[in-house]
């Protein structure tokens, strides 16, 4: 058989390969996706989850090596000077067991549960983004968490005690001309005998320049005996046919190990296929379920390192007579990384605590927390570099050649802006959570606005539609939220009122689900194409549930004595923070420019304005501007390095 030829793909299309990828059913219940249904379940939340005592012990003895061994053997200073993490950094790491957190003992790993493994990521991003990347890379996208949830018993013992201590892995789903719309998927698996046959190029293979393993995935042919469809796959990074063609470089994470790998006429044993034919995209998602904690970890430590660095800063540097952070302009911007970064350390570790517990389906919440928290920390390293100023953008290395102290503010802005990106730009983000969050109208609803759908089908999804709102709009209008004493567990003596808070949420919750459903009623099928709209609603469900963690955890300290008055002041400046956010999101639903947007965006792309563009001189340089990957060998040198 000869690999399938790449062929355009319909808007229908890309989005039924989508659909079919989701999961489709909700066993558990979710927080967040209560929360778009107008329903404030706090009850899903609170008290906050807290882990085992084994749990606990096990996780900060690593931490305290890993801390030891961040200290005294990462050189954040050198990967930033080279472009590469140093081989003994990442031979002490593997003999420290950082590659194998997540990994089950019996595999050799550490067994680590999802808040250990994100405060360690925390902790190693904070030192270095870098090498929290090629961490978080390996285990919470890379081989050992889908095999960890869908691999047989023979592959887990084949290649997890590998994965825990001596191979890196990498995941390879993007392509040169495929990004959030795998429907185009062009790398090809076609079966031979008791094996697959790999053709393809992938893009932005974070870690393959010097994994051992690598989790790919390709479009399998439908044919006899075949259901065909994207699969998943181990792959041996050094077979016969694997090349890695280029290691790229980019603004930021200047020592990450993204290349671009080329496969041709790679043989694939079957038995190292991951899951059934088609089941790759659905894979690539569950994974990604528990596996995008990993960014909001990482984020709320650079708001730490910010949060400490303003502080110190804004004490020592004086303007008019009196240090900088008592001029409100400076103090506002430190407020706001205080009260931030609490409020995403308290999204990660609930959302973390939720998914160890196993007790709720936590996809909506990760996927927030992902989006909330790669925004949020954007802003606060740009606030950071505003607070130094000039020395903000100047480099570590030359404010040290000059006998300052070397903050690497400039750097950490860089090396923060991929999380807006990576796993999922902000964009995708919003229309995935937006499809989550909509899924319970459209289970009822759906086949109203299908237009493929017959009369008859039609009938049935209105008679459907109108029982559930008969029963769901009426709830609605009132709520907890309009009565002064609801959550009055969050208003302790002596401390401030987040009763309020919670209140406002609650209110909130069912002014989202109302404004959903309008839209709905307004632009019915068009609705998908309300981008825009739906961006908001997913901001505005991003708030609720931050809020609503915020609180939680400024609870749960209050009442273990850990910080309590100090927790509930920053709970309280961050929902107070919020709730301006929240209103400007609930006004921009319905006074916004999207029309007129449309309109520029037409007449840009149809040269309507190029006389705008007069008097510049572009300095790119020539080439196309999507690279060739037209399946075929390899005409390139192998800047494959394993470490070894």
């Amino acid at each position: 058989m000869t690999a399938p030829s790449v062929r355009p793909v319909s808007e229908r299309e890309a989005r039924q390969v989508a659909e079919a990828a989701r999961e489709q059913d909700w066993k558990k219940p979710s927080f967040a996706k209560e929360l778009f249904l107008g329903r404030f379940r706090l009850d899903l939340i609170h008290p906050h989850p807290t882990p085992a005592p084994d749990d606990v012990r096990r996780g900060e003895e690593f931490l305290a090596k890993l801390r030891d061994f961040c200290e005294t053997r990462i050189d954040s200073a050198r990967i930033e000077r080279e472009a590469r993490i140093p081989d003994e950094t990442v031979d002490g790491l593997k003999e420290l067991g950082a590659f194998g957190m997540k990994i089950d003992p019996k595999y050799g790993g550490l067994g680590l549960n999802h808040v250990y493994y994100n405060k360690a990521l925390a902790l190693v991003g904070s030192v270095s983004p870098v090498v929290g990347a090629l961490l978080s890379a390996h285990q919470s996208i890379g081989v050992p968490q889908p095999l960890k949830l869908f691999g047989t018993q023979e592959q887990k013992e084949k290649f997890l005690p590998r994965c825990a201590r001596t191979d890196i892995t990498a995941f390879l789903l993007t392509e040169p001309d495929v990004g959030s719309d795998p429907a185009r998927l062009a790398t090809s698996a076609v079966p031979d005998g008791d094996d697959y046959v790999l053709d393809g190029v992938k893009l932005w293979t974070t870690n393959g320049v010097v994994a051992d393993l690598l989790v790919v995935m390709a479009r399998v042919p439908r044919s006899e005996g075949h259901k065909g469809g994207i699969t998943a796959f181990v792959v041996e990074a050094t077979a016969e046919g694997v090349t890695v063609e280029n290691r790229n470089a980019f603004m930021g994470l200047r020592g990450i190990e993204n290349g671009v790998t080329r496969f041709h006429q790679v043989r694939v044993p079957a038995s190292h296929r991951i899951g059934p034919e088609g089941a790759g995209l659905k894979i690539a998602l569950t994974t990604l379920n528990t596996g995008r904690l990993s960014i909001p970890a990482m984020c709320a430590a650079s708001g730490k390192w910010a949060l400490k660095i303003a502080r110190e800063w804004s004490s020592a540097r004086e303007q008019w007579g009196k240090p900088i952070a008592k001029h409100e302009a400076v103090g506002s911007k430190i407020s706001y990384i205080a009260a931030t970064t609490f409020a995403l350390e308290a999204i990660v570790d609930l959302s973390s605590q939720m998914a160890d517990e196993d007790r709720n389906d936590i996809r909506i919440e990760a996927a927030l927390a992902k989006l909330y928290a790669s925004e949020a920390a954007w802003l606060m390293m740009d606030e950071l570099v505003q607070i130094r100023g000039g020395r903000g953008y100047e480099s570590a290395a030359s404010l040290a050649a000059r006998g300052e102290r070397a903050v690497p503010a400039e750097q950490m802005l860089r090396d923060s802006r991929i999380n807006r990106i990576f796993e999922g730009s902000t964009e995708i983000m919003h229309l995935l959570i937006a499809r989550e969050a909509v899924d319970a109208h459209l289970s009822v609803a759906g086949d109203l606005i299908d237009p493929d759908k017959s009369l008859g089908d039609k009938a049935r999804a209105g008679a459907r539609a109108g029982g559930f709102y008969a029963r769901w709009l009426p709830k609605l209008v009132a709520g907890p939220g309009q009565l002064p004493r609801t959550y009055a567990e969050f208003h302790p003596t002596g401390h401030r009122d987040l009763s309020r808070h919670l209140r406002y949420v609650e209110r909130s919750s069912r002014k989202l689900a109302r404004s959903t459903f309008y839209a709905m009623s307004r632009w019915q099928g068009r609705m998908e194409t309300k981008q825009g709209f739906l961006g908001r609603i997913v901001d505005i469900g991003a708030e609720l549930f931050a809020m609503s963690a915020a609180c939680v955890r400024a609870e749960h300290l209050r009442s273990r004595g850990e910080h309590g008055t100090e927790a509930y002041q920053l709970a309280d400046a961050f929902c107070r923070q919020s709730r301006i956010r929240v209103e400007e999101l609930f006004g921009r639903l319905w006074t916004n420019t999207d029309d007129l947007d449309r309109k520029v965006v037409s007449g840009v792309m149809g040269g309507a304005y190029t006389w705008l563009e007069a008097g510049i001189v572009d300095p790119s340089g020539e080439g196309p501007w999507i690279a060739d990957a037209t399946p075929g060998p390899s005409k390139a040198e192998n800047v494959h390095r394993p470490i070894r």
